[in-house]
């Protein structure tokens, strides 16, 4: 994960669900993400697919238009990255792990836009395949941000973050007990 917001969000998703495959809705404090707040968004699973529910400011300041009731998938122009979008969802929600997408884009005027999308399960009311928190954010801040707003998006970069795989620091290895076979002493130059 390269952008501040995607990590920020991502760290504090995993702290709450500890153990368990994905942490419950109310859980979620707004408060705890207020770095990221603005980037982030939650997705509820309709029967036409992930729908906004929630969409942080500068997220809707990108795409030009809130975000609250749209389809997840609506912003991506063409049927097959929206058939694409919509099978990495069901995938987060079916195996109840994370993903990191890479997306490059392009504004109305044309000027290049690289992104990160982080899509991460949640659990709702006990449910599964109920819910999603999300953050997609910009790599840099765009000087165009306000003025301009994101035309066209595709997925240039994939990453499944599984659960239990990986995703928490692995204890360091024990400290060795014997000297080492190679000595460094301090000392000046011959």
């Amino acid at each position: 994960m390269k952008n501040t917001s995607t990590r920020l969000v991502f760290e504090y998703w995993d702290v709450l669900r500890g153990e368990r495959a994905a942490p419950e809705r109310g859980e979620i404090e707004p408060g705890a993400l207020r770095h990221a707040l603005a980037d982030t968004f939650v997705l509820e699973n309709e029967p036409i697919g992930p729908v906004f529910r929630l969409a942080g400011t500068r997220l809707c300041a990108l795409l030009g238009h809130e975000l609250r009731g749209r389809p997840f998938t609506a912003l991506w122009p063409d049927v097959e990255s929206q058939a694409e979008m919509r099978r990495l969802t069901q995938t987060v929600m079916d195996e109840t792990a994370g993903a990191v997408a890479g997306l490059a884009g392009e504004t109305r005027a044309g000027s290049p836009v690289y992104l990160e999308l982080l899509l991460l399960p949640l659990r709702y009311r006990g449910r599964t395949h109920a819910r999603m928190l999300g953050a997609l954010s910009a790599t840099a801040a765009p000087e165009w941000l306000g003025l301009d707003t994101l035309d066209s998006m595709r997925m240039i970069s994939l990453r499944m973050l599984w659960p239990g795989v990986g995703l928490r620091p692995q204890p360091q290895p024990p400290v060795r007990s014997y000297p080492p076979k190679l000595m460094v002493l301090p000392g000046g130059r011959a």
